[in-house]
């Protein structure tokens, strides 16, 4: 099992899940981050530090965020790591929760 970011980070990238993640899971995409499947260890830690909860179990994972799944597998493969907090994307879609 993994954690899958979904459509709520989209155009936000806020990065307060990375500086908490043990494993150094996370990627950088262009307008959203993403966890790489076999490196996360469910361990949790980055769920509640995500101010806008885009953040899920791949179970809990709604239905209309499926894709969302196999999107972190590959675009974890294209993008850097990401472990350090940066600085969210100018004019961000999203609102903090």
């Amino acid at each position: 099992m993994t954690h899958v970011v979904a459509q709520p980070c989209f155009d936000c990238k806020y990065t307060d899940c990375v500086v908490v993640c043990p494993v150094e899971c996370f990627y950088e995409g262009e307008q959203m981050l993403y966890i790489h499947p076999d490196e996360c260890i469910d361990c949790e830690a980055c769920v509640p530090e995500c101010p806008v909860e885009a953040i899920f179990l791949e179970d809990n994972l709604p239905e209309a965020w499926k894709d969302f799944t196999p999107l972190n597998a590959e675009m974890c493969k294209a993008s850097p790591n990401i472990s350090e907090k940066i600085d969210a994307l100018e004019g961000q879609a999203c609102e903090k929760k």
